[in-house]
């Protein structure tokens, strides 16, 4: 991680999970293999917070020294865990490999913790507690942790601390207005909010989650609160919000076609099929998505999408009426209700004065109306795709959102 060739994704997966149960994650850190660098950083966080989660380092390898750090900084002797052992052999064999004495050696664990068996790998799970406080040491390997974590960890840490409180959210996906602006707009607002309630702005490519979550003693009073607040946010915000609820645009998109029973295809250049793979990682996305056709050649938008090469001649590849001519013909050749284009330039060339890098046209049609946007979207490559995508998928909920007939 400390060379940029992992990335973490282990601590937003646990602040995702524990946020629902009133817990706040303080602080990441990332810490070389090093004993040293290790005891400073669990110092750092045991100073600060009741639990400490760690990934990592647990391997059988002579580069992976967290047990052994860890044993020194709790006390102890390492021992050998039969159970683990039972546990590293049945996976070993159900995968069709081999025990040998690296992986048998991962069953010695520090004789301070308790063992919570990892049902999807070879490295345990170890629990130490001091001073009322908790430290929870898990393999790095996402799926893993991810899985033990929701299945045994969490579990385990909410009955140990039984806290009493009871924690509500309302979420609120809003577009068409900036991060500053829609703070400027709410300002009053929420200043009078009270102390056990709090609104918090998630902006993303184009488009702010609002997420207000409140923490109370008092379960009723709470849940009467943020009805009441959620309510008086709906009638200020009501010609921004997309959703009422936190899910993917792609998600959002689904289900207004789903509900009016609509089939979408996309017609890409510049994105290079990445809105279809949004709209495919919704589940049940078959019920409306027909296919797409990729058009990132003049070619293909002449010969598939039957955008006609005078268009393209005299206005410019990246031009409105190139992006309608795409949708329409997505929606002619792949016989659907609606669909979403995109042609643009991502980056880091290609780009002129006049159609500079980061200037994309999009286009979204449904029972013959088409509404078509321009976009300057600045950054590299990578974001000016993803910033498309999101913006073509908004594209289309406006249109279906406003055309009540469709």
């Amino acid at each position: 991680m400390l060379i940029g060739q992992v990335t973490d994704t282990n601590s937003g997966f646990f602040a995702r999970q524990l946020v629902p149960y009133g817990w706040q994650a303080i602080s990441v850190q990332v810490v070389a293999d090093e004993a040293e660098a290790i005891k400073q950083a669990l110092d750092r966080s045991f100073s600060e917070s009741d639990v400490v989660l760690t990934t990592g380092g647990l391997g059988p390898t002579k580069d992976d020294i967290t047990k052994l750090v860890l044993r020194d900084y709790f006390g102890g002797t390492m021992v050998h865990d039969e159970e683990t052992t039972s546990t590293i052999t049945r996976i070993m064999r159900g995968r069709g490999l081999e025990l040998n004495d690296y992986t048998r050696s991962q069953a010695m664990v520090p004789s301070s913790c308790r063992v919570i068996q990892n049902e999807c790998g070879t490295a345990p799970i170890m629990w130490f507690e001091r001073d009322g406080k908790i430290l929870v040491s898990m393999p790095g390997v996402p799926y893993e942790c991810e899985t033990m974590f929701v299945r045994e960890v969490l579990p385990q840490l909410i009955a140990h601390f039984n806290r009493d409180m009871s924690i509500e959210f309302r979420h609120l996906m809003v577009m068409g207005i900036t991060e500053s602006a829609l703070a400027m707009k709410l300002d009053e607002w929420e200043r009078k909010l009270p102390d056990s309630i709090h609104l918090a702005y998630l902006p993303q490519a184009g488009l702010v989650r609002l997420r207000l979550t409140g923490l109370s003693s008092e379960a009723e009073v709470l849940h009467e609160q943020m009805n009441t607040l959620a309510e008086e946010l709906h009638v200020m915000l009501k010609c921004y919000i997309v959703a009422e609820e936190d899910k993917p645009l792609s998600a959002i998109l689904g289900d207004l076609l789903r509900n009016r029973g609509l089939t979408v295809s996309t017609a890409e250049s510049c994105t290079g099929g990445n809105i279809a793979h949004e709209i495919t990682r919704i589940a049940g996305s078959s019920d409306y998505y027909i296919g797409s056709v990729v058009s990132y050649h003049r070619k293909v938008k002449e010969s598939m999408l039957h955008v006609p090469a005078h268009e393209i001649d005299m206005c410019n590849v990246v031009s409105e009426q190139v992006a309608k001519s795409m949708a329409q013909g997505a929606c002619r050749a792949l016989k659907t209700d609606c669909s979403v284009a995109t042609t643009g330039v991502a980056g880091p060339g290609g780009g002129t004065k006049d159609i500079p890098v980061g200037t994309v046209w999009m286009a979204a049609t449904c029972a013959g109306k088409t509404l078509t946007r321009c976009k300057h979207i600045p950054g590299h490559r990578e974001r000016v795709i993803q910033r498309a995508t999101n913006e073509a998928l908004m594209l289309l909920i406006e249109l279906l959102q406003s055309e009540k007939s469709i």
